[in-house]
């Protein structure tokens, strides 16, 4: 990546990687989750005599960390703001992680009864709050200390987080998977959550090195630190809150469309078998991974907005073909369908999404500004993605064209929200403000 730096700029590694490693704890605790969702959790957590009802509990749960999420980011971002970045991020790493151990720590339903799905919830919703807060702490550690021509690269770094932590998530249940049912249901599920713990304590070491961002500090330094940033966000900024929530959204919805619910659907519906749809969801997150770094830095040189207008397009153009490809059956039709889709076309995405948002707010309250629109997104997009392609395939009788709509119509509400970017200044939400702080300090 060294390449792409601009004469006299050279890559803050110690911070990309501190920005990343906490990234791809929170989102391998996270993800982890989502995996095992429709073929563990359906079983041992919610039983009923059911199926489908039996699996919509299930992503319930997985949609209820979503629901959490804003709740995790109002509370984290008000400290971000006030407190500074770095520190932060410990809380909600530590939040994060003690959820996901004490999963792994849970009896199941066969065990304490209905107790048990009651306190998955809970902790779900605790990962939820961690999550929510993480996010901007991370995307801010490297976007506040980028040099100016550089700040599309330096943004997708820790979106990279979210990739490496599907990757390893998907590695991590691809092997699980392998082992006997028995086994699987009884012990196996656990490991990824208790193994999460060595993940935390790495990320914690790394974090600890780091200084709070230059911006931060300048804003500290000048008195632009604000007691409520939530409460000017909210009277001031709600506009690019608004469209940061609808410019979310194509890349959420599919997200959990092509890299997740393709686990549920290829199984049940393409009779694959789950290593293999795992294996494929890993090779994608792994091209994503690898290409994320480079469309940031490309979004650097030609905009953010041209890039993110083509790949909408053709995002929405994609969902058809999606399913056609699926169907054509075979592992080779699964694995080429989950690299563009969830590979190519989400990581790019992804890949600007963080930059874009971030460059919405003024220093003062972009933590809480960008969190909130993030994370309002990801709750109303992303997390009822799975449970409204599973009821969507349920009314259906079993079509798919209905999910195809569904991916077409979050990339259509993107393309939407990002005509709202280009009228923010003419009501002073945008980066003008940013600027002019910048150039005062």
């Amino acid at each position: 990546m060294s390449r792409t730096a601009a004469p006299g700029e050279k890559l803050n590694i110690r911070v990309l990687f501190g920005s990343l490693i906490g990234s791809v704890i929170e989102w391998f605790d996270f993800l982890i989750y989502g995996s095992l969702t429709a073929i563990v959790f359906n079983r041992i957590f919610f039983v009923s005599g059911d199926p489908f009802v039996a699996t919509i509990l299930a992503y319930t749960s997985f949609a209820l960390t979503f629901f959490a999420r804003p709740l995790g980011g109002i509370i984290f971002s008000h400290f971000g703001d006030r407190i500074g970045r770095k520190w932060t991020l410990f809380l909600t790493m530590m939040l994060m992680g003690g959820g996901t151990v004490a999963i792994g720590l849970l009896p199941d339903y066969h065990a304490i009864g209905v107790a048990a799905p009651i306190l998955l919830m809970v902790l779900r919703i605790l990962q939820g709050i961690g999550i929510g807060g993480e996010w901007g702490g991370a995307l801010l550690l490297a976007f506040e200390y980028a040099p100016r021509r550089q700040r599309g690269l330096y943004g997708a770094v820790p979106q990279m987080g979210i990739s490496l932590g599907m990757l390893l998530a998907s590695i991590v249940a691809f092997f699980i998977l392998m082992l006997p049912e028995e086994a699987l249901l009884s012990w196996g599920w656990r490991l990824p959550f208790l193994g999460s713990v060595l993940l935390v304590f790495v990320g914690i070491w790394v974090r600890r090195s780091l200084d709070e961002t230059p911006e931060f500090q300048r804003a500290r330094e000048t008195g632009a630190v604000l007691k409520m940033p939530l409460k000017e966000v909210v009277t001031k900024h709600w506009r690019a809150v608004l469209v940061s929530i609808g410019v979310k959204a194509c890349e959420t919805g599919p997200f959990y469309i092509f890299g997740t619910y393709i686990v549920a659907y290829a199984t049940d519906f393409l009779g694959a078998r789950e290593s293999v749809v795992m294996a494929a969801v890993a090779v994608a997150a792994l091209i994503a991974t690898v290409w994320m770094p480079f469309f940031g830095s490309l979004s650097d040189r030609v905009g953010r907005k041209p890039l993110y207008v083509i790949v909408a397009v053709a995002t929405a153009a994609y969902a058809v073909p999606y399913y056609l490809i699926l169907h054509m059956g075979g592992t080779l039709a699964i694995f080429v369908a989950t690299a563009i889709g969830f590979g190519l076309l989400w990581g790019s995405v992804n890949a600007i999404l963080g930059t874009m948002i971030a460059e919405n707010f003024a220093p003062k309250v972009r933590y809480t500004g960008a969190t909130l629109g993030y994370q309002i997104g990801a709750a109303i997009f992303g997390g009822t993605a799975p449970l409204i392609a599973a009821t969507l395939i349920e009314r259906s009788g079993g079509a798919w064209w209905p999910i195809a709509c569904y991916v077409a119509a979050c990339a259509v509400m993107g393309l939407v929200a990002l005509a709202g970017i280009r009228s923010l200044a003419r009501h002073g939400d945008a980066y003008r403000e940013q600027d002019a702080e910048v150039a005062a300090a």
